[in-house]
């Protein structure tokens, strides 16, 4: 019984990380949801994926390793979606100039997959960097930490629902996909309980910078398709918006809980 409750104990502060970040993907779907709202909804959930990236993963990377790995993993995991696109699967808005995206399903058809991928990837290292704080930081670390990861999953679950709607079919498989993809955050905790206290957390900033440049390149590449069917200042004012946004957050939680 006792580890039963230290373990659920353990849990809790990964669990309520998750919830934060399904609940803001569902709300990402929601607002695509939104016909008078859906033609700044894609350019708003790519900004603040490239918020996400520039001002909360990028600074909390080159705290860690520095800021010339950093920009050497980013550019590691922009360069490895680049070749996945161009030799194993298309990404439609990076593909050949003749490709009629006015005829595909889905606005970013192809983006699914790689951002379900990715994002669940990110989740799995938040679930973990949590779980290590719980077991191996002092009290104000082990309150810090859960807090302004379940911060950060705001606009990281926004743009997640956001992108996922304009890459699937319907507005259910967004939902089912998105609160998936949040829910391996427990999984990254669950296994960073008993792992975590041998191996650390450095060793998962190499493959959260590489993810880092995953997403940058679905962000930009989001954006990039938006600017070609709308033009630079539909596409870019929202985008903006999102990225500002991304920044405030992220920023606010840097100077409470650093």
């Amino acid at each position: 019984m006792t580890f039963h409750l230290y373990l659920t104990a353990a849990l809790l502060p990964v669990g309520l990380a998750a919830a934060v970040g399904a609940g803001a993907a569902v709300a990402g779907v929601w607002l695509s949801a939104i016909a008078a709202r859906t033609l700044w909804v894609v350019p708003f959930s790519a900004g603040l994926l490239l918020g996400v990236v520039a001002f909360g993963l990028m600074p909390e990377l080159a705290w860690q390793i520095g800021w010339s790995y950093s920009m050497v993993l980013l550019a590691a995991g922009y360069l490895l979606l680049l070749a996945v696109n161009r030799f194993l699967y298309k990404v439609c808005p990076s593909c050949a100039h003749d490709h009629d995206h006015s005829a595909c399903a889905t606005v970013l058809h192809g983006f699914a997959v790689p951002l379900i991928l990715a994002s669940a990837l990110h989740c799995f290292l938040d679930g973990w960097s949590i779980m290590t704080a719980e077991v191996l930081g002092p009290l104000g670390v082990r309150l810090a930490v859960p807090v302004a990861v379940a911060l950060h999953k705001v606009p990281e679950g926004l743009a997640l629902g956001g992108i996922l709607r304009a890459s699937v079919r319907s507005r259910l498989q967004a939902l089912v996909w998105g609160v998936l993809v949040e829910t391996v955050t427990v999984a990254g905790g669950f296994l960073g309980l008993s792992a975590a206290p041998h191996i650390g957390t450095v060793w998962a900033m190499y493959p959260l910078g590489i993810t880092g440049g995953w997403l940058c390149y679905l962000g930009f590449h989001a954006l990039h398709e938006e600017w070609r069917r709308r033009g630079p200042v539909p596409a870019f004012m929202p985008a903006l918006t999102g990225a500002a946004g991304a920044a405030v957050l992220q920023q606010s939680v840097r100077i409470l809980f650093r």
